[in-house]
């Protein structure tokens, strides 16, 4: 018999409700010991219902109303676990809530481990662990987008994707299976010709998820945007315009900006990880060089280099040494300070990098930011629909994609060999294996421990 588990399932803090969760085969009972219905009312199966949490203290002592709340109690199978599952809504305070868990836990309940919940979901067979990963995901999103893809993922649209693959797999592995261990039946022979076909209609599906899962990491974790140029050029008023708030500090003394500072934002629906650097200059003050060496980390890592320049100042030796290591694709040069009269022209910028793309900007009267903004959802690459495959947004995923193309890769080699067919199904079954951990139909319990773990408490 599974215990019967329990957990706070919504975040701490002060709210107008907070919620505990509670699955299991005695959820009932456990229920109907702390919630008191209010009245003649019974607790009847997925009905919410007023009542309180009542503490029935020690033998002599008086029954102590706790909270007030409402409770509803679902029983198995058709709920989020498959077990009977009660939830109990109280005032969103941390007593409340701390009281009402400490007495389901005293009526029988144990704490819920992170992400038991869903785990048991998964154990159950009303998602699979690819939809259960995308349960936080869903949690966790930062922008409407990763939103709109968690929700494809946990809804299946990734899990149907796989198992179409699995399925041409499974065509495959039959053909070979039967011509392996029944050569003298009368039965079709498979041929090089059609397993090559058969394998670079696998492998095809595979490259096109792959393709995907870089558009599928800045969902997750953020496009990583760099603003890099010499001091005072404007690189902090161009972070707090994209920010619409005074973030970073503003002056004109060159130098203010001495470390980097991130920020978190959403573009068009696009996660930013947004970072203002130090202005880049020759420097004897060794804290600031400190956050010099720190810029130019953030410049290497940045999938989005943004170089400001001062287009009220000529071109100097440091603007165009830092012009010397932007790279075509994943940078774009500002000309700030628009408002004021110009000295960099937009063509001389354009004769010197031809191939990346050149913005007018004011970052004090935010003119052109639109334009900027946008630059910045294309650099995302997420002009994504769902009509289209699938977006890999999880490194577990990637990897045991990559892992499964690489076994199609080598039976492919060693079918054009012509190789005996024992060592094609090797590698097919290598590539099947793979795709079978992604779902959770082939992983081993120290995998699925170490994915839940991550899970947040009550989930």
């Amino acid at each position: 018999m599974e215990e019967t588990i329990a957990a706070i399932a919504t975040p701490l803090g002060e709210g107008g409700v907070g919620m505990i969760r509670i699955s299991g085969e005695n959820t009932r009972q456990v229920m109907e010991e702390v919630f008191r219905p209010a009245g003649a009312q019974n607790l009847v199966p997925r009905r919410m219902t007023y009542g309180h949490i009542v503490d029935a203290g020690a033998r002599g002592e008086a029954p102590q109303v706790i909270d007030e709340v409402l409770g509803v109690f679902m029983p198995a199978p058709a709920t989020y676990t498959c077990e009977d599952v009660g939830e109990i809504y109280c005032h969103g305070g941390q007593i409340p809530l701390r009281r009402t868990l400490a007495l389901i836990l005293r009526a029988g309940a144990r704490m819920a481990e992170p992400g038991e919940f869903t785990k048991r979901a998964f154990l159950n067979g009303r998602i699979d662990l690819a939809q259960a990963e995308a349960v936080m995901d869903l949690v966790s999103a930062r922008a409407d987008k990763a939103f709109d893809v968690a929700l494809d993922q946990l809804e299946g649209v990734f899990s149907e994707k796989i198992r179409s693959i699995r399925a041409m797999l499974v065509d495959i592995l039959v053909d070979l299976t039967v011509n392996i261990d029944y050569p003298d039946e009368d039965i079709e022979e498979i041929t090089y010709e059609k397993l090559t076909e058969g394998l670079a209609g696998v492998k095809g599906e595979l490259d096109r998820l792959l393709a995907g899962a870089d558009s599928g990491r800045i969902l997750k974790e953020g496009l990583r945007v760099a603003i890099v140029g010499k001091p005072n050029v404007g690189k902090s008023s161009l972070m707090n315009a994209l920010l619409r708030e005074s973030r970073a500090i503003v002056t004109d003394i060159p130098g203010t900006t001495r470390d980097t500072i991130e920020e978190q934002l959403s573009i068009g629906g696009v996660p930013v990880v947004l970072t203002d650097t130090a202005g880049i200059r020759e420097t004897e003050d060794q804290i600031e060089s400190i956050g010099i060496e720190r810029s130019k980390k953030s410049f290497n890592e940045a999938d989005l280099v943004i170089h400001v320049v001062d287009g009220s100042r000529p071109l100097s030796a440091e603007d165009r040494e830092i012009m010397d290591h932007l790279e075509p694709g994943r940078s774009l040069v500002v000309i700030n300070k628009q408002d004021l009269e110009q000295v960099v022209s937009f063509d001389e910028i354009r004769r010197m990098l031809p191939d990346i793309r050149v913005l007018p900007l004011s970052a004090r009267e935010m003119n052109g930011l639109m334009e900027l903004e946008g630059f910045v959802q294309e650099q995302a690459g997420l002009g994504h629909s769902r009509t289209e495959d699938p977006l890999v947004t999880n490194i577990r995923h990637r990897d045991l994609l990559e892992k499964a193309a690489q076994s199609i890769a080598d039976a492919q080699a060693v079918t054009d060999l012509q190789e005996p067919l024992e060592i094609i199904e090797i590698d097919v079954n290598s590539a099947y294996g793979a795709l079978g951990e992604i779902l959770g139909e082939e992983t081993a319990g120290d995998i699925l421990d170490e994915v839940f773990s991550r899970f947040c408490l009550g989930k």
